[in-house]
């Protein structure tokens, strides 16, 4: 028989939030992706609210091994939801809830990579780089802090996503495509400006007109400036663009072909 009466506590919302932190990528697979991850930091509070071994656990751990991929960061929102409505409705809720993780998981998955996967390693990691790069090491403190910032967050969603229950997707889901092209514009705008500060290549070919030397950098920052590096990012995608390119190989042969033009004096070591 399904437990109805049982609400979730405090010590449930830890355990899924250690699950989800440490363990939610481990299941991933090419048919359904992070279906029985979902399954697993979920687990046990269905086995509590449903009971062990009973028809109602049997169905609902089939209904949550549909398909199923989102961002990570914030997947633990996803969860909290469909906790709290199957906690209320029990197995009547299974198509609700199978509905809920359609609608919600696209979205998630936009906004959470754009802005924790993207954006803020994006703008973070270049301020640490930097500081790196100048020798300071408050840049290391930095990135810790906001990765565990990041985790902090994580771990506070599922709780409060688990209150709101159905509410919160009502009022968030007209704010979710403006959030989404936000995120992504500000994400394309760092990557423009992370091209012009951190990579830092010049072309060392020197043109002797007589006795006139013609540096060939300087001619090409007066067309415009950080040219250089632009290209070289376009290239870089257009290669990944092409068929049986990866990333690893495309790695490479960047690697392969700067130790060939800096040996022959095409770019400038220094």
């Amino acid at each position: 028989m399904t437990n109805s009466n049982y609400k979730l506590t405090k010590q449930d919302f830890k355990q899924i939030n250690r699950r989800s932190l440490f363990t939610f990528q481990l299941g991933w697979n090419y048919e359904r992706m992070q279906n029985t991850s979902y399954l697993y930091i979920m687990l046990p509070q269905i086995r509590k609210i449903y009971g062990d071994n009973t028809d109602e656990l049997k169905q609902v751990m089939k209904n949550e091994t549909q398909f199923f991929n989102t961002s990570n960061f914030f997947n633990t929102i996803i969860t909290g939801t469909d906790l709290a409505i199957q906690e209320k409705e029990g197995i009547k809720s299974l198509e609700t809830v199978s509905g809920l993780k359609v609608g919600l998981m696209g979205s998630f998955a936009a906004i959470g990579d754009s802005i924790f996967a993207a954006l803020i390693p994006a703008i973070f990691g270049a301020i640490a780089a930097n500081m790196a790069v100048a020798g300071n090491p408050t840049g290391v403190f930095l990135w810790v802090a906001v990765n565990i910032g990041i985790m902090y967050f994580r771990w506070r969603q599922l709780e409060f996503a688990y209150k709101e229950g159905v509410n919160l997707v009502t009022r968030m889901q007209a704010k979710l495509s403006a959030l989404t092209d936000a995120a992504t514009l500000l994400g394309v705008f760092m990557v423009g400006a992370l091209v012009a500060t951190m990579i830092n290549i010049k072309i060392g070919t020197v043109i002797h007109l007589g006795d006139l030397n013609v540096v060939l950098q300087d001619k090409i920052d007066m067309i415009l400036p950080k040219l250089v590096p632009a290209a070289i990012v376009g290239l870089v995608y257009w290669m990944l663009g092409r068929k049986n390119m990866t990333a690893t190989r495309a790695i490479f042969i960047v690697l392969f072909v700067s130790i060939a033009l800096s040996a022959l004096g095409v770019i400038a070591k220094g």
